[in-house]
């Protein structure tokens, strides 16, 4: 029997795909593209990955499976000749604070070991004892006598530190702080929300956390006032908000709904006790997050941010500890890894040369991938989106598996165009260990790269979801119909709006020093243009614009202090919205309807219809969350779960609503012939001309359509949308006031976009402009940075050796004399593109 060559999908039919059969080449370099929304990640991960690693599973025993999440059978006829499959997410879950770069990546596990076998420990005396084979024979001993040695110079046997011990996850935590290296206090300023307020109408902030919020009638009960302002309070009653003790008061007590309760026994807290109460009790991650607004976080004084106990730095290898080791940078490890060789005994050669050529195997990837301005000690919630994901990427790569589909969606994600040669040297060394590999990406180096592109289309939505074409990138280049196609060979119009030919001289002006690798770094945003803050990745664009001048407008804003790396600030501008491409809410009950205003005015128009109002139907009644519209079997979800025990649940349409979510009786409401469900099962473009006369309604499907949307459904689930559709429609509520004392900053916001949705993004965007909004776009992408007014550049390169401003202007002047790394790539790309001969900034008109 011949080896197959080519996995075989027939009647794929996975969200948007329309029945798609498909031949994806094994062994090879696949990339898919196609517009926002088209169905490429449908067919990467909801066909391919979904299938490659549910059968994989289906091999595993029943009591395995029982024990693994397992994802749903994709809706497909056949899928022939699929390995198993691997994927790589576009969003990496974030580590928790325990994690590190060390961690994540496994390096520090192999540097634990080199410390407990080739370290240089010291004796309870303080000798410090020279490594040696008797260390590391120590090391395999059992019981009692594991890791005990006698130093030469006074004789007394000790015990030297395991691997284990040096882990700040078990047993060589700090104390103090448990081996997170920081440690919080509830910061009192906090507490009291404005000392303007009553106490009746929120000044004591933690007293609005849940479960708190009757603590002022029980104040008011002990003889505090809660109707004048907190600020004219005695200092007995102040005392008594922040420092009362806890006690019991018998009182009546109204609750929210209306209901009395006589002689209830109410337990008082204090608006200390309140924070940290809450903080022992509650476990959700919101709730979590809601606290942590109340404390501080300093470096602990015991370990001063190491994690270790402090006599774990005693031991070295040649002469550093392993704190100072995980500071280091990676790029730097390699030389200190052979310095450590050379510095010891010869009889130790051997065992060392095993544990150090594991440290640099592991080290590697993370290299080649471009991350060598980390290191092992860096938080790892901390990392970007990119860097978590390249981490997943290098940890693939070293365990060098064979025959495995790995299903990549977005790797070029947070990647300086610099980078993008070692992902491909990645990518490809995937392939060549005897794996194929399939990747979801929009970069055109990435797309040129591969050995063969199949394109999704022609549109998004109910417009895509069918093989527009496919074959090896040239092939795709002479392919009229290719979208992707003038990207391949620079034939595309790149410009989408006029740039302007000035820069404004009305500016946002800091000076931030000081924070991370961030030194001295004087500049301007100018208001009511679109700047570019680009950069090596690591060369501190989040620290210098999400930790530095968002959060010195909110607290300019709110006339608290600056964060104190902001030396110096000016700004015209007085609010922020951050916009990004997470998914919109996490239920399916979200949808377009419901995120905009559309829904609401929906319920007010039905419940104003004459079988409503004789049915005596709110418009409560026409929201599927509420038992009076739900269907009563799904309970408005439209899906029913199934639980098959040691298969996987299985959801499937409801039999009673046909996914409708609604029950019979609301769906007997009509308008214009139209039930609610009717009017939900529409997409943009559909009732732009049904609700021409409902003006409330007719303004938001407007501006869904300005924004690229109109293909949508109104009641399509949000959590569905792909990140660039998710992001366009957080906009929208914006685009419908003046935006003049508004920044808004977009963090790489390109990620999952076709080079055409570029261009779509670029004119929203506009539309913001227009609206007299200010934008920052922090951006690798050069397509964006083209159609931007103002550049600000950080490098030369990431962590120390990136944080400072090396260049700043018009980025179409810049590239005239390119000195930083950003705009050398900049001005070949231009070039590329032509745009060079055909720019002059007073005649670019908007395409």
């Amino acid at each position: 029997m011949a080896v197959p060559k080519k996995i075989e999908v027939r009647g794929g039919r996975v969200h948007n795909l329309k029945n798609i059969n498909v031949d994806i080449p094994l062994h090879k370099f696949v990339a898919i593209s196609g517009l926002s929304g088209s169905g490429k990640s449908s067919l990467a991960m909801g066909i391919l990955y979904e299938e490659g690693s549910r059968r994989y599973l289906d091999a595993l025993s029943t009591y395995m499976r029982r024990r693994i999440k397992q994802g749903a059978q994709a809706d497909v006829t056949s899928v022939k000749h699929i390995p198993s499959a691997l994927a790589l997410r576009q969003r990496p879950s974030v580590p928790n604070e325990r994690a590190t770069v060390g961690t994540t990546t496994e390096t520090y596990n192999v540097l634990r070991l080199i410390f407990s076998r080739l370290g240089s420990p010291v004796c309870p005396n303080g000798h410090q004892v020279a490594p040696s084979l008797d260390i590391a024979e120590a090391m395999s001993k059992s019981g009692d006598e594991m890791g005990q040695v006698t130093c030469p110079t006074c004789g007394v046997k000790f015990h030297v530190p395991s691997a284990e011990d040096f882990s700040f996850n078990s047993d060589g935590a700090c104390e103090r702080c448990g081996g997170t290296g920081k440690v919080r206090q509830l910061d009192e300023s906090k507490l009291i929300t404005d000392p303007n307020l009553s106490i009746r109408n929120g000044a004591v902030a933690s007293w609005n956390l849940p479960g708190r919020n009757f603590m002022p009638n029980v104040a008011e009960h002990a003889g505090v006032r809660i109707d004048i302002p907190y600020k004219d309070l005695t200092e007995k009653e102040k005392d008594f908000v922040l420092n009362g003790p806890e006690k019991k008061y018998q009182m009546d007590f109204l609750s929210g709904t209306g209901r009395v309760f006589h002689n209830f026994n109410a337990l008082y807290e204090n608006a200390h006790q309140a924070v940290l109460k809450s903080a022992e009790s509650s476990k959700s991650e919101r709730a979590q997050k809601r606290l942590a607004e109340f404390f501080t976080y300093s470096t602990c004084p015991v370990c001063h941010g190491t994690r270790l106990r402090p006599e774990l730095l005693n031991q070295l290898v040649n002469g550093k500890n392993i704190d100072q080791v995980q500071h280091m940078q990676l790029g730097d490890l390699p030389k200190w890894s052979k310095e450590v060789l050379v510095s010891l005994p010869e009889n130790m050669h051997p065992m060392a040369k095993a544990l150090l050529n594991e440290f640099i195997n592991n080290l590697q990837p993370l290299l080649d991938l471009g991350l060598d301005y980390l290191t092992m000690a860096r938080a790892g919630n901390t990392l970007s989106t990119g860097e978590l994901q390249r981490i997943q990427l290098a940890r693939t790569l070293r365990t060098e598996t064979t025959g495995v589909l790995y299903v990549l969606d977005e790797p070029s994600i947070g990647l300086h165009p610099a980078n993008v040669d070692g992902l491909i040297k990645v990518l490809r060394k995937l392939v060549a260990q005897g794996n194929s590999l399939v990747v979801v990406d929009h970069n055109v180096d990435i797309i040129k790269a591969a050995d063969e592109i199949i394109e999704i289309g022609p549109g998004s939505g109910e417009a895509g979801g069918e093989i527009l074409d496919q074959g090896t990138p040239l092939e795709i280049e002479k392919d009229p119909q290719s979208l992707i196609a003038p990207y391949l060979d620079g034939k595309a119009d790149l410009m989408a709006r006029k740039v302007s030919d000035k820069v404004n001289s009305e500016q946002v002006t800091f000076e931030v020093d000081h924070y991370f690798n961030l030194h001295d770094i004087k500049a301007g945003i100018p208001v009511n243009q679109i700047t570019a803050v680009t950069g090596f990745s690591g060369a501190g664009k989040t620290s210098l614009i999400l930790d530095s001048i968002v959060p010195a407008i909110k607290a300019q804003d709110k006339g608290q202090p600056l964060p104190k790396q902001v030396k110096e600030f000016n700004s015209p501008i007085h609010h922020v919205v951050s916009v990004d491409a997470s998914p919109i809410g996490k239920s399916t009950r979200s949808t377009v309807a419901t995120y905009t205003s559309i829904m609401d005015n929906l319920r007010k128009l039905f419940a104003q219809q004459p079988l409503a109002k004789e049915k005596h139907y709110t418009p409560s009644y026409f929201s599927y969350n509420n038992k009076e519209g739900a269907c009563p079997t799904c309970g408005g979800t439209g899906i029913v779960t199934l639980d098959i025990q040691f298969l996987p649940d299985m959801e499937q349409t409801c039999p009673t609503c046909h996914g409708d979510r609604y029950n019979q009786k609301i769906q007997k409401v009509k308008w214009h012939d139209l039930s609610i469900v009717d009017v939900l099962n529409l997409d943009i473009n559909e009732a732009i001309p049904i609700f021409k006369d409902v003006p409330k309604i007719e303004r938001d499907l407007l501006l869904l359509k300005e924004v690229g949307l109109d293909y949508l459904h109104l009641g399509e689930s949000t959590p569905t949308l792909s990140g660039g559709e998710a992001q366009r429609l957080k906009l929208v509520t914006h685009l419908s006031q003046r935006q003049d004392d508004t920044l808004f900053v977009f963090d790489e916001p390109t990620i999952g976009l076709h080079p055409l949705d570029v261009k779509v993004l670029v004119h929203v965007m506009q539309k913001l402009i227009d609206q007299g909004a200010t934008i920052i776009t922090i951006t690798h992408d050069l397509n964006l940075i083209v159609n931007t007014d103002y550049m600000l550049d950080l490098g030369p390169r990431g962590g120390e050796n990136g944080g400072k401003l090396v260049a700043k202007g018009r980025p179409l002047e810049l590239i005239k004399d390119p000195h930083s790394l950003t705009v050398k790539y900049l001005a070949d790309y231009v070039d590329q593109f032509k745009l060079n001969k055909i720019i002059l900034y007073n005649k670019v008109a908007i395409q």
